[in-house]
């Protein structure tokens, strides 16, 4: 496999099929993913980006905290009364979808990939209810689109690679601390249809 995530970026391959389920709750998974994409956060703050009660995303951090994948960040807090949290990688990786030895493991990855790609998809619906409000650059920037090809398994295997390659490219780029800059989701899939 090549170079990403790049390697100077804290990753977690997800191993333990409890650990798996845990992170496929759909809440758990936008805090996380609020976490790696505005840094550092309160729980009042996490509670208005979900749009979930305080107390349910205390809960849902905790159970995130208790398999590694968030942590504590009191040096981020003003005073004692707020609890600050981060992600503790950026980013998350599932085993190979061909390693059937263990078919819990198996079954919790494919349950969380799922819960992802269905995060993904109102992902793209809410910026889809967003884009008439964006600056107009902001808008005609983005894109959307899909192609059918016909591959071997080799060559989607590369086209595959160039697609990391690519992303690769840009993460490096990336930094949330240059002025101008917004988030920006980039997505990619790449399978053969059934």
């Amino acid at each position: 496999m090549d170079d990403f995530p790049p390697p100077d970026l804290p990753s977690v391959e997800l191993t333990d099929p409890a650990t798996m389920r845990v992170l496929a709750h759909p809440t758990r998974l936008r805090l996380l993913g609020e976490l790696r994409v505005h840094g550092p956060c309160s729980v009042g703050m996490l509670s208005r980006a979900v749009d979930e009660a305080p107390g349910s995303v205390s809960y849902h951090l905790s159970r995130l905290a208790e398999v590694g994948l968030v942590a504590e960040a009191p040096d981020h807090a003003p005073d004692r009364r707020q609890r600050w949290w981060r992600s503790v990688h950026a980013f998350t990786r599932t085993p190979s979808p061909t390693d059937t030895s263990d078919p819990e493991r198996s079954a919790a990855s494919t349950a969380l990939r799922k819960s992802f790609v269905r995060g993904l998809a109102t992902a793209h619906e809410a910026y889809l209810d967003a884009e008439h409000d964006l600056p107009p650059e902001w808008a005609e920037a983005a894109s959307t689109g899909d192609l059918y090809l016909d591959l071997t398994a080799d060559e989607l295997a590369e086209m595959a690679a160039e697609v990391r390659q690519v992303f690769g490219r840009w993460l490096e780029r990336s930094n949330r601390d240059r002025a101008g800059t917004r988030p920006v989701l980039a997505l990619h899939a790449l399978f053969p249809r059934p």
